[in-house]
C-alpha cells in the first residue's frame, strides 16, 4: 500500500559508483533523509549521481550506520542543452538560494567571479567550505526536481580568469543597456554573465566586451544578481528545450 504524503518512488543522491545487480551504500545525509521519510525495507527508490547516470533499485538496509540500496537497473541520462553560469561572488545566503534554482534549471556549470564591487560584500559566498555547501544545496534540488545532471563547479576566479576559461559558444553579460533577448539567436552553448549589485566597473565592462560577451538586456528596472540570474536560465532554457511532438491524429 502507498504511503501518503510522498511519491510512490523517493529520490536519493548516490556519492558511490552505481552498478546494476550490486549494493550501494547512501551518505550519511541522503540516510538520515530516508529515515525522516520512514523508507522501509522492500521500498523502491530512485537515486542520481549528478553524472547522468539514473538507477532504480530496493531499499535492503535502513539504520543509522547506513541505508542501502540493491541497484536493478541504471541508464545513461543525456546532458541538457549546455548554459553556463558565471555569477558574482555575492551574499551567500543568496548565492545558497541561487544555487538550488540553477541546479533546477540545468545549469551545466557554475563560476563564482571576484568583481571589485563583490569585495565590498559581506558576508559573501567564497571559499572551498563554501563550495562544499553550494554542491550539497545543488545535490539536494537535483533530487526535488527529476534532473541527472550536476553543475560542475569551478573554483573562485578574479575576472581575468573567469573571462579566459570561459568556453567556446555564445556569451551574453546582463546588462541594462544591452539588446533585448527577444533580438537574439539563443544557441547553446551559451555562457551567461552577470555583475555584483552596484554593477561591474567600466574596465571590467570592456574586458567583456572585448572577450565577445554581448550585452543583453532583461527588464526595466534594476534586478538583483540572483533574480537576474533566474530570468536569464529561464529565458534561456525555455527557448532551447525543444516543443513536444504533435500527437499522431
Amino acid at each position: 500500500m502507498e504511503r501518503r504524503g510522498r511519491p510512490a518512488v523517493t529520490t536519493f543522491f548516490a556519492a558511490e559508483p552505481m552498478e546494476a545487480g550490486r549494493v550501494t551504500t547512501l551518505g550519511e545525509g541522503e540516510a538520515h533523509h530516508a529515515r525522516v521519510l520512514r523508507i522501509a525495507l522492500g521500498d523502491r527508490v530512485r537515486l542520481v549521481d549528478g553524472a547522468g547516470a539514473v538507477g532504480l533499485g530496493q531499499i535492503v538496509k535502513v539504520a543509522k550506520g547506513g541505508t542501502m540500496v540493491e541497484v536493478e537497473s541504471v541508464e545513461q541520462v543525456d546532458p541538457l542543452p549546455v548554459i553556463n553560469l558565471m555569477l558574482p561572488i555575492a551574499d551567500r545566503d543568496r548565492m545558497l538560494w541561487l544555487a538550488e534554482k540553477a541546479t533546477e534549471l540545468g545549469v551545466a556549470s557554475w563560476r563564482p567571479v571576484m568583481w571589485k564591487r563583490s569585495r565590498n560584500v559581506t558576508p559573501r559566498g567564497e571559499g572551498v567550505a563554501f563550495q562544499a555547501k553550494v554542491r550539497a544545496r545543488m545535490a539536494s534540488a537535483l533530487t526535488q526536481c527529476g534532473g541527472a545532471w550536476l553543475p560542475v563547479l569551478y573554483p573562485d576566479a578574479p575576472v581575468d580568469r573567469a573571462i579566459a576559461a570561459s568556453p567556446a559558444g555564445a556569451r551574453w553579460l546582463l546588462d541594462a543597456a544591452g539588446e533585448p533577448v527577444p533580438s537574439l539567436s539563443v544557441r547553446a552553448p551559451i555562457t551567461i554573465a552577470l555583475g555584483p549589485e552596484g554593477g561591474i566597473e567600466s574596465e571590467e565592462r570592456s574586458a567583456m566586451l572585448a572577450a565577445g560577451f554581448t550585452p543583453v538586456r532583461l527588464a526595466p528596472l534594476t534586478l538583483r544578481f540572483e533574480t537576474a540570474a533566474i530570468a536569464a536560465l529561464g529565458i534561456a532554457r525555455a527557448a532551447l528545450t525543444p516543443a513536444p511532438e504533435a500527437g499522431r491524429g
